[in-house]
């Protein structure tokens, strides 16, 4: 099973994506880290992406997700996955991490490590197509609770959809 946790900048998609992913014994791949040069700089000079520059980016990481898929048998990774065409590169489960524009805002500016800088949250909040639960394979989650509850809230959503039962329970 492969999972890609999605949204906008500052939801968590690496903090909560690398929590599940090891709380589950699988592999975590970090969307961020598979930016070819040139996006990086675009983004660390504040200019927003556009589809042709993210058409690389996606293809590594699809890339880099079916090699993790033939060592293991659960894969997260993160991916803003804006658009549902983005989405439809993949053949995953999404966990959508979802915030009010006030929060995200509030990560942002408080985090120093990371190239995007919290000017373009607004232009992902407009590019952003929200997840249609009813047509796509998400599953919502709220980012206003920490992490490990979002954690747990992901084991048991996965496991009733019968899409992946925990091997152990390993939450603490």
């Amino acid at each position: 099973m492969t999972i890609i946790f999605m949204g906008v900048c500052g939801s968590g998609k690496s903090t909560v994506g690398k929590m599940f992913a090891e709380t589950c014994g699988g592999v975590f791949i970090e969307g961020d880290a598979l930016h070819p040069p040139e996006n990086v700089a675009k983004m660390s000079a504040g200019t927003p992406l556009t589809d042709e520059d993210r058409a690389g980016w996606l293809a590594n990481l699809n890339h880099a997700i079916s090699e993790a898929e033939k060592l293991s048998n659960f894969v997260c990774a993160s991916c803003s996955a804006l658009k549902k065409s983005y989405r439809d590169c993949f053949d995953a489960v999404f966990v959508y991490l979802k915030g009010s524009r006030e929060l995200l805002q509030s990560r942002m500016d408080a985090r120093s490590d990371h190239f995007m800088p919290p000017t373009l949250l607004a232009s992902q909040l407009e590019t952003l197509e929200e997840p249609d639960p009813a047509k796509e394979r998400v599953i919502v989650l709220d980012v206003a609770k920490s992490p490990e509850v979002l954690v747990e809230e992901l084991g048991t959503a996965v496991s009733i959809a019968g899409e992946w039962t925990p091997p152990s329970t390993r939450m603490s």
